[in-house]
């Protein structure tokens, strides 16, 4: 799973569930629609940023570079 995560397509994945749960906060009001922004916002900053929160829970760095040299 971390292998994927750090890959390119789970970057673009994260980013594109972060739009999606953004597009979503818009649509339902109230403290349900703040957070889905706040989740939204958190998978769009780290799929831009190469940033693998789940990476140290599995004993790996948490930048998504050094996850991919590391599973060389």
């Amino acid at each position: 799973m971390v292998e994927f995560m750090s890959s390119t397509a789970g970057r673009v994945t994260r980013a594109a569930v972060g739009v999606v749960l953004l597009v979503l906060a818009f649509i339902v009001a109230g403290a349900w629609g703040w957070v889905l922004g706040a989740l939204g916002a958190v998978f769009v900053v780290v799929g831009v940023a190469d940033v693998c929160l789940l990476a140290p829970l599995f004993g790996k760095p948490l930048r998504g570079a050094e996850v991919r040299a590391s599973l060389r």
